[in-house]
């Protein structure tokens, strides 16, 4: 498979790693937001673990989960200061620094995982990973966070039920314009405040994949699970440009070569997971419904014609579907 995993400032026509030797040991740091049970930090110790064996031991990564760096949005803004060097985030932060990403985020655009992977490690993906280089950052890969979904402390089956719902949002204005027209009140909230505003009732519910629902044990403070899949969500692997032209090549190798099997190693954790802790999350008590998504996907595709995307960028990424 031919993943899309760097933009096109980051090829570098050099010899495989082995060929040179490190002076010294190199240490990576990357920061990510999500819990140590989340297949991206499981996908960033593989890699760490890849990338440590193919230089011999002399390339160390270190990987600091569930916000360590900073919340998403002050370690997307360290990789432009660069000090943060490495981090995977969510879409939700990064539209805020490059708009176009933003695209990834309309509601119902992915047929399935299959069709995202297509997008992402193709040339739509390389696109998009290439323009982080224009605001000092270098797109690395784009891993799967997983297909967000509707959970609050009552069913929604159908888009009346989110009638004046106070909604936890990601700060993204694709993902709250979205859910305004669903007649939810969105509130962008940071992730860290999530968990408390939820058993505070300050928000009556949140949207995310299973895997964060389950890794914060939010079943504590939440009953249902409605099945909407209204996003797929990505999860943007980017480094610090200052920082990573800073690097020796071989450690910029290293890390290029490892990164398709993390990539294939984190989305298969990433549906493994979503399996079994669907089925742990039943065992306490939540209730997951499966519904009928089409009166949710006629409402929240109306928010197209709200942006400025480019129609025909959708259109290759609808196309995508059929291949």
């Amino acid at each position: 498979m031919n993943f899309s995993y760097l933009t096109s400032a980051a090829v570098l026509a050099v010899a495989t790693f082995g060929a040179g030797s490190l002076s010294a040991e190199t240490v990576v740091n990357i920061g990510h937001g999500v819990q140590t049970g989340h297949p991206t930090h499981l996908g960033l110790l593989k890699l760490a673990e890849l990338v440590k064996e193919r230089s011999n031991g002399e390339i160390t990564i270190n990987v600091y989960p569930d916000r360590q760096l900073g919340e998403e949005r002050e370690m997307v803004e360290g990789l432009q200061l660069g000090s943060v060097e490495m981090t995977v985030v969510s879409s939700g932060p990064v539209v805020n620094f490059l708009p176009e990403a933003g695209v990834l985020d309309l509601p119902f655009l992915f047929e399935n995982s299959e069709h995202a992977y297509r997008v992402f490690d193709g040339e739509i993906g390389k696109d998009l990973l290439t323009r982080f280089d224009d605001i000092d950052m270098v797109g690395l890969a784009i891993w799967e966070n997983g297909w967000r979904h509707i959970s609050a402390k009552k069913p929604i089956t159908t888009p009346a039920d989110l009638a004046g719902v106070k909604l936890r949002t990601m700060q993204n204005p694709v993902h709250i314009r979205a859910f305004e027209k669903l007649g939810a009140s969105p509130v962008p909230m940071a992730w860290g405040e999530v968990f408390t505003s939820l058993g505070q009732g300050v928000i009556d519910g949140q949207e995310n994949p299973i895997t964060i629902f389950y890794t914060n044990s939010l079943w504590e403070v939440q009953s249902d699970i409605t099945l909407s899949g209204h996003v797929y969500g990505p999860h943007m692997f980017l480094a610090s440009k200052s920082v990573w032209e800073s690097w020796p090549e071989e450690v910029r190798q290293a890390i290029l070569e490892a990164l398709p099997e993390a990539t294939a190693f984190q989305r298969a954790e990433s549906a493994r997971l979503e399996a079994e802790q669907s089925a742990k999350l039943k065992e306490n008590g939540v209730k997951i419904s499966e519904i009928d998504t089409a009166p949710f996907r006629e409402i929240a595709q109306s928010i197209y014609s709200d942006f400025t995307f480019d129609p025909a960028v959708i259109e290759r990424i609808r196309a995508a579907a059929k291949n």
